[in-house]
């Protein structure tokens, strides 16, 4: 899509919409929590939640007593709408405007989150980057928990193609890097009622082979 904005196309969006009214919405994201939940991530770990928007991510995991919380989203205008939301708690987090397919974190973290950013990226040198990005910035005993469109999902989301990925294709598109945990397949209902499928899957980092010299 040449000439894309995409910055400029998530602010409008942001700007002229109600967190309830756009198709991603979640009161509670059960499926990332459960995640967490089932992967024992300590309260201590450093988090990122990449594309959070203004999703309810962030406050579920300040509930949890979640510490080292980053929330990154190409829109100013979505994070400051969080921001208003948590009030004194916002401060707990540290927040980031960039593009995820540009990012160059200066952390590494314990866990990476990414639900529904990554289809968006459907040049495959963004792709690459990202991925990149992602190898570099985890711990080495790191978890990657990334939910995009399925083959059954949607084509596109707010006017923009994405890339579908089936359990296959994702953990091919990533086995250059991580082991593949599992994988689950979600039906997300938006609030006009209609449901997209997701593909959600869990990765750590491979372990790197150790040379034996003779």
């Amino acid at each position: 899509m040449e000439n894309f904005n995409r910055k400029k196309h998530w602010e409008t969006i942001y700007q002229t919409k109600q967190f309830e009214d756009v198709s991603w919405f979640q009161p509670t994201p059960e499926t990332s929590l459960s995640f967490f939940k089932q992967l024992n991530i300590p309260t201590s770990a450093k988090i990122i939640d990449i594309g959070g928007g203004d999703s309810f991510l962030v406050d579920n995991l300040l509930n949890l007593n979640y510490q080292d919380l980053t929330v990154l989203d190409i829109s100013a205008t979505a994070l400051d709408k969080v921001k208003q939301r948590l009030g004194e708690r916002a401060d707990k987090v540290k927040w980031i405007v960039a593009d995820v397919a540009t990012f160059r974190p200066t952390e590494k973290y314990d866990f990476w989150h990414d639900r529904a950013a990554f289809h968006f990226l459907t040049q495959e040198l963004e792709i690459e980057n990202y991925l990149n990005t992602v190898q570099k910035s985890i711990q080495p005993t790191g978890i990657f928990v990334i939910g995009t469109f399925s083959k059954q999902g949607p084509k596109k989301c707010s006017g923009i193609e994405i890339k579908q990925y089936s359990e296959t294709t994702m953990t091919d598109r990533l086995a250059k890097f991580f082991e593949k945990i599992k994988c689950i397949k979600v039906d997300h209902k938006t609030p006009s009622d209609s449901i997209q499928n997701f593909i959600f899957c869990s990765f750590k980092k491979l372990r790197k082979k150790s040379v034996t010299h003779f």
